[in-house]
């Protein structure tokens, strides 16, 4: 990951009652990043940050290759889009499409066609005041605002929240169709398991306002695994020492499922211990973050 869209180095932002940090992240360009992690892990926080919106107590970022903050960054970050997770009340009382000439003024790139076959695709009338729209409504001529500059670099913080079945899987496919070009970039964050897996490429987990890895999606799946032993065969003090074991469970019927994160690694320990796996179990994206969770709650309590 040498080519990095977002470089975040030991960025700290500290508050009364939190603290992000110390961070150090690489996006790398031409890929879909995705931060998952629960509510208050601090993955808004780091989005307003990247966009020099808000300030860090400490650390360097650098956007699209330039430090932000710079004078003349606006080129830089025209060349963004970018979808919070909640909108301005400030906006309500206009038009959309009063928004979107105020909008397009500011990108060279702005792309009218785009913009007018977005929100068919996305069935938005953009004459209907903002503060009339729907959650739904909102989200889908908000997304369709910030792809019709043709941005380097999309920012999209929970970019399905009220999203409708049908919407959501057209805005999947707007935005694999917004990937094709092969240089473009995502960083999103979304608590959506099947929004991850069909489009991320690697995955960052965030908790307590620190990140605990990332991983490359395919591998990140093929290595936290949960194996059912008999625990007739074996004794609970074996199995702490399987490669990657991260947790120990009573499974019923005499069987222990352990838990690793080097599952092939694991696989050939107990070839080699004389353990014979049972049954094994791919864990969801949902089950590693829940086990990541209590590691850091652990970690934090001692």
């Amino acid at each position: 990951m040498t080519d990095n869209a977002v470089s975040l180095t030991e960025v700290e932002l500290r508050r009364p009652h939190f603290q992000l940090g110390p961070i150090r992240l690489e996006v790398p360009k031409g890929y879909v990043t995705a931060i998952v992690g629960p509510n208050g892990s601090g993955k808004s926080s780091t989005f307003r940050l990247i966009l020099d919106l808000i300030k860090p107590d400490k650390g360097n970022i650098k956007l699209l290759g330039q430090n932000i903050s710079e004078e003349e960054d606006w080129q830089t970050k025209s060349k963004v889009g970018y979808l919070p997770e909640l909108f301005s009340p400030h906006d309500d009382k206009l038009k959309a499409s009063s928004k979107t000439d105020f909008v397009k003024k500011w990108y060279a790139d702005w792309d009218v066609n785009r913009y007018q076959e977005l929100l068919r695709l996305f069935e938005v009338d953009d004459s209907i005041k903002l503060g009339k729209m729907s959650k739904g409504m909102r989200r889908k001529y908000e997304l369709a605002l910030v792809l019709s500059h043709h941005p380097e670099l999309l920012l999209l913080d929970e970019p399905s929240s009220g999203l409708d079945p049908l919407a959501w899987r057209t805005m999947i496919d707007v935005l694999h169709r917004y990937m094709e070009p092969g240089d473009r970039t995502i960083l999103m964050a979304s608590h959506i398991v099947e929004e991850v897996k069909r489009l991320a490429d690697y995955i960052v987990f965030m908790v307590h306002g620190r990140v605990l890895g990332v991983y490359e999606k395919d591998e990140l799946f093929g290595s936290w695994h949960a194996f059912y032993v008999h625990g007739e065969q074996v004794s609970r003090k074996l199995v702490q020492a399987m490669p990657g074991q991260c947790a120990i469970e009573e499974a019923g019927g005499g069987m222990l499922r352990v838990i690793t994160r080097k599952a092939p690694d694991a696989e050939a320990w107990c070839g080699h211990e004389g353990i014979t796996i049972s049954h094994r179990q791919a864990l969801q994206l949902d089950d590693i973050l829940a086990i990541l969770v209590e590691q850091e709650r652990a970690r934090l309590r001692s």
